[in-house]
């Protein structure tokens, strides 16, 4: 099946379709960087929503950049090139939670919500505003043209912990906190002709007078991965999504490709994925969306491990694409989408990232199971000296050995797989934090009395 043949509608059922670039994790080498691209424009998307984190080249704070961060030359092929293909980028700088990245580094814990905890900002600190601002700035620097910008805003769960905050919150409501700093950014985005957009989570109680307020000055993206917004009882729930578009606010879709079926899954789950987008999509049409945005998300959030990578989830990034532009998946399943991905040259990179990934997960989960089984042996051999004459122990032991010789093999593979596309630090990074700690259990259970 060619591309062409793979969409059936004459004419896309949602007027924005897009693709989330998280790059806090696994984040495609520069040149792959571009590369995606074609992918994107393959699948009918026209959106990329470009999450920067600690890849863009800041100029604020060096100190904010990975070992691995972009040029600005790089910055200036990706947008090129998504110009030709017809692809509008849409930057993402988070604006109060997930600000792991800036208050992380020394230097900044001041202006957290609390102290311990560099995730969420202290709406109230002295010059919590003025940071995220010149983060805007050193982004739009850069990329000038934009006609969205969106700031994240989700999951501060910590706001209101601190005693100012509390004391704000009591007085005026979370809402009126929540515009107090990031009103002055979306007035001085929308002075600029810029549209800004924010993740809907922390709106889901807000008075009347809140949300009018906000929706005169930025849209909404309602997002979940898991089900239907009508039978939910989480924070997108249907109630909500009424709530909002009877307040006139603009509304975008937040479904996934990937990165949303565990913090340290290898591979997205295809069913869910098409399901969870297939629900957005008769939600977007019911309601009038301006779009929908497939969210691939690297790390649940900057201090996690790092989730499965782009290039092992292409079948299910095509299949998405299909949805959003027809409403529904695409005749021929995912052996279709693969054969888009052939006819784009991706096909066996494609297919050697997968079957890399599958093998670490499947070796992977026979290397917990071996260790649950031989734990659990090991306390009943404690409790009742009798059970043990049968050398189940050192059987179950060699078989965990022999797993993780075979994990070496398979950490080999996924060298070799993502060669080229996702730098070396990253794939060991992530390789360490799925095996190394099987090797540990492996050395404690080695010293196990009575094993």
């Amino acid at each position: 099946m060619t591309g062409s043949e793979l969409f059936k509608s004459a004419q896309p059922v949602i007027p924005m379709r897009g693709i989330h670039l998280d790059l806090k994790g696994m984040p495609p080498t520069a040149g792959r960087f571009v590369e995606l691209l074609k992918v994107f424009a393959a699948a009918r998307c026209n959106v990329v929503l470009v999450e920067w984190e600690d890849a863009f080249p800041w100029t604020v704070d060096e100190r904010f950049r990975s070992p691995t961060a972009y040029t600005a030359e790089d910055i200036r092929r990706f947008q090129e090139a998504a110009r030709i293909l017809g692809l509008e980028i849409i930057p993402l700088v988070q604006s109060l939670g997930h600000m792991e990245t800036p208050l992380g580094v020394p230097g900044y814990e001041h202006l957290r919500e609390v102290p311990s905890d560099s995730s969420v900002l202290n709406p109230l600190a002295a010059g919590a505003c003025d940071l995220v601002k010149k983060m805007v700035d050193d982004v739009l620097n850069l990329m000038p043209g934009v006609r969205h910008f969106h700031l994240g805003g989700d999951e501060a769960w910590s706001m209101g912990k601190n005693p100012k905050t509390k004391d704000y919150i009591d007085k005026h409501g979370k809402g009126q906190l929540y515009l107090r700093h990031v009103g002055p950014i979306l007035d001085s985005l929308n002075a600029r002709g810029i549209r800004p957009i924010l993740w809907h989570d922390m709106m889901i109680n807000w008075n009347s007078d809140a949300l009018r307020a906000l929706g005169a000055r930025s849209d909404l993206m309602t997002w979940g991965y898991s089900g239907h917004p009508d039978t939910t009882d989480h924070h997108f729930g249907i109630k909500y999504i009424e709530r909002f578009h009877a307040h006139s606010i603009t509304l975008w879709a937040g479904t996934a490709y990937k990165g949303a079926d565990g913090h340290n899954a290898d591979r997205p789950d295809i069913q869910q994925r098409e399901q969870n987008a297939l629900a957005w999509m008769e939600i977007a049409q019911r309601f009038g969306y301006t779009g929908v945005i497939a969210t691939g998300w690297s790390r649940y959030s900057t201090d996690r491990v790092q989730c499965e990578p782009i290039d092992a989830a292409l079948d299910s990034l095509v299949n998405i694409g299909v949805i959003m532009h027809d409403g529904r998946p695409p005749e021929g399943g995912i052996d279709a989408c693969i054969a888009v991905l052939e006819e784009l040259g991706e096909r066996d990179r494609f297919e050697s990232c997968k079957t890399a990934m599958e093998h670490l997960s499947v070796i992977r989960r026979r290397g917990w199971q071996a260790v649950q089984s031989l734990r659990e042996q090991i306390v009943l051999c404690r409790r009742d000296a009798r059970r043990c004459g049968s050398h189940l122990e050192s059987q179950s032991l060699k078989r965990l050995h022999d797993i993780l010789e075979e994990s070496k093999e398979a950490a080999e593979e996924v060298r070799k797989s993502f060669a080229g596309l996702v730098e070396p630090v990253w794939i060991e990074e992530y390789l360490s934090t799925r095996l190394t700690p099987l090797s540990e259990e492996l050395s404690g259970l080695d010293r196990e009395p009575g094993k």
